[in-house]
């Protein structure tokens, strides 16, 4: 049975989480940030990934890592998406950790590449736009553009007719790219058809990566989740203290149902993303359908989340100065991130044999 609840564990790891992004990279913290245009905080993947040992959660305990799940990650996830945190845990601690943990990894340099990235030493990224689905078809040209946190890659997991090769960021092109989400830099990547080193065939690389996909779009309905819960309870807090008529603005009907309404969407999406984090976990056969409903679901809620937040706080919403333009843009990239809402739709028809009318 789905086990959507959050154990000891979990609430000691989000209060562990969301106390070092407290003290290192808070709103202003992040704002000013973006303003010198390196949005990634000094030292904090240090602390959480490697001190805190977040980064090896999805990594065997006997090839370096912490032995936890994809319900654990989730949490992690969920704090980093409530404090739209610029950090490369999902593109290296689920995405391409998980694309590792599918290939032989008694192999040399795949055990020694998982080793780094559950350390935190290292930082992978799948070789693949942001926007790709798990079901994509992975490019096998040179150049790749929309790469997520390309920009702060140690190695870069690089699909190519022939298989799977683990390439130096050293020796690719990376060329940065202005995205929508300020906070999740984007980047195009170019790589020598020759080098690097192989690590899979092309068979399974396929495989590989379709899994490292679906963890990433799984995990990424947590993010979503985290970030549609800090909208509403920052809007909350403001409407409750921002008064018209000497009277709280929170306390107007009209406000007072949208909020409801919005608190009823939080909830089915905290479901729907502890629904995909506990099948990725037990690794049960309904783990694409229930990712894809999560995703389908959650990335809209935290679109209309976000669109709030920045409404019902009035004017200062659309300032540079209030954090709630973050959070909506976060909420717009992710809609798109590792499939559409539509792409998910179309892949829940086709799981439950439900095809659209023609």
């Amino acid at each position: 049975m789905t086990d959507l609840l959050y154990s000891e564990t979990d609430d000691d790891l989000r209060a562990a989480v969301r106390s070092l992004l407290a003290d290192r990279a808070d709103a202003q913290t992040l704002l000013g940030r973006i303003e010198t245009g390196d949005p990634y905080v000094p030292g904090l993947w240090k602390s959480l990934a490697g001190d805190m040992g977040a980064a090896g959660l999805l990594v065997p305990e006997k090839l370096g890592g912490q032995g936890a799940s994809h319900r654990e990650a989730a949490v992690v996830l969920e704090e980093l998406g409530r404090a739209v945190t610029p950090a490369p845990y999902l593109t290296s601690a689920v995405v391409a950790t998980e694309t590792l943990l599918a290939l032989d990894t008694e192999s040399a340099p795949v055990a020694e590449l998982l080793a780094g990235l559950a350390a935190g030493r290292t930082v992978a990224v799948l070789g693949l736009p942001l926007s790709a689905a798990p079901d994509a078809e992975p490019p096998t040209t040179g150049t790749v553009t929309g790469v997520a946190d390309a920009v702060v890659a140690d190695v870069f997991l690089v699909p190519r007719a022939d298989g799977l090769h683990a390439v130096p960021a050293a020796e690719a092109t990376i060329a940065p790219q202005t995205p929508l989400d300020l906070t999740r830099p984007l980047a195009a990547v170019t790589t020598d058809p020759a080098g690097g080193t192989r690590l899979a065939d092309a068979a399974t690389a396929t495989a590989a990566i379709r899994r490292g996909l679906l963890a990433g779009a799984g995990l990424l309905a947590s993010e979503q989740l985290g970030l549609a819960e800090w909208c509403l309870e920052e809007t909350v807090r403001h409407t409750r203290e921002r008064h018209q008529f000497n009277r709280p603005v929170g306390s107007f009907q009209a406000l007072k149902h949208r909020m409801a309404q919005l608190w009823l969407e939080v909830v089915n999406a905290r479901a729907a993303a502890r629904a995909a984090a506990d099948a990725l976990a037990t690794g049960s056969p309904e783990a694409p359908l229930t990712v894809a409903v999560a995703q389908a679901y959650c990335s809209k809620v935290a679109v209309h989340a976000a669109e709030e937040c920045v409404q019902l706080h009035g004017g200062i919403g659309m300032t540079w100065e209030h954090p709630a333009h973050l959070a909506l843009k976060r909420a717009k990239a992710d809609q798109i991130a590792l499939g559409s809402a539509g792409r998910h739709q179309d892949a829940i028809a086709a799981l439950v044999d439900l095809p659209a009318p023609a």
